[in-house]
């Protein structure tokens, strides 16, 4: 079977996006409005397999939302949801549930790195929430998923899945006068320069909210001041900036914001140190706070706005809702009678 080219992807709606977000993810979003079907979810019920305070969970969704759009993604030509809307997610996954084996969702290297020594005391939700991802992307029969490095495991997941579900109902499938091929086997969409954004402050660890230091992160709500002077106040070592690619290997401050500069300006880490090589970080920090200013102080400006108008996000949100549950609704109904339900 031949599926249209659709993309999904969602972010988990977990607090005070940051660069890391925007260059890995958001940013990557727009220009696929061009080429295939979007749909963008808040996902808001992976959020909840670890504590969340309410009000700051709508908080934050809102605010994922408010990024989509602030970043160019036109809620006229994508649909952007907050996951929790359409309760087709819950249903799939429990499906899936019943596809997916123990031993898969143990492998998930995510899953242990978050539980760590305390794996027994997570939440299922935790330990399954690989399910309801598989259940995200093949509701809508979404042919690709954009993935940085530490979501490829999960869609290799997602992979088998739909796989284990074709040939599982391959009779029932035919019965029902389907295609073979129910589910699509997802491609990824692999990213481009500096997708896994590091610390400002430690360059081999990836950024992230819950660093201690406000100075390690570019927040996306932060304005034109804070992110001179973060990326001024950056880490860095005392060599010149190299003039190839291989002189960033052993240094991995440099390699970060080599790459931040790259994914900013749309070049490869190449074309930035044949401008940049042999000058020092006094040359190069300035110009790599103005091209973060021009790019990131606009979208934040526009996101504060959003947000200070939560019935219109909320408006979107909505109106994208009502849009996936249409697509949703017709898979879950094939689903249902392709796994016997009587409905």
């Amino acid at each position: 079977m031949t599926f249209s080219p659709r993309v999904f992807s969602g972010i988990q709606p977990s607090g005070d996006l940051h660069l890391g977000n925007y260059l890995g993810a958001i940013r990557r979003f727009v220009p696929l409005q061009d080429t295939h079907e979007t749909i963008y979810c808040v996902v808001d019920m992976h959020a909840i397999t670890v504590w969340q305070e309410p009000n700051d969970l709508r908080r934050a969704t809102r605010e994922v939302a408010a990024a989509f759009i602030a970043a160019g993604i036109d809620p006229g030509r994508s649909i952007i949801f907050n996951q929790s809307q359409v309760v087709q997610h819950a249903e799939l996954a429990w499906v899936f549930n019943c596809i997916a084996r123990m031993g898969w969702m143990a492998r998930m290297t995510q899953f242990k790195d978050k539980a760590g020594k305390n794996s027994e005391n997570v939440s299922l939700g935790l330990f399954a929430y690989p399910s309801l991802m598989a259940a995200d992307i093949l509701l809508y029969k979404a042919t690709h998923v954009p993935v940085g490095d530490d979501q490829k495991q999960h869609l290799e997941l997602t992979r088998d899945i739909a796989a284990k579900f074709n040939n599982d109902y391959r009779d029932s499938i035919a019965a029902e006068g389907l295609d073979a091929d129910f589910f699509p086997i997802t491609e990824p969409l692999i990213a481009g320069p500096a997708t896994r954004i590091m610390s400002l402050r430690d360059g081999t660890r990836k950024m992230s909210k819950s660093d201690p230091s406000d100075q390690s992160r570019i927040s996306l709500l932060d304005d034109a001041d804070a992110i001179a002077k973060k990326i001024k106040k950056a880490t860095t070592d005392p060599a010149p900036l190299p003039e190839t690619v291989e002189g960033l290997e052993g240094r991995p401050e440099a390699d970060n914001l080599v790459g931040i500069y790259a994914a900013l300006s749309d070049k490869t880490k190449a074309e930035v140190l044949t401008e940049f090589g042999g000058r020092g970080w006094g040359a190069f920090k300035p110009a790599l706070a103005d091209l973060a200013v021009s790019v990131l102080a606009p979208m934040a400006e526009e996101m504060r706005r959003l947000l200070d108008d939560p019935e219109t996000i909320d408006a979107v949100l909505r109106d994208g809702a009502a849009r996936a549950t249409a697509i949703a609704a017709e898979t879950m109904a094939e689903v249902r009678r392709i796994v016997g339900f009587i409905r």
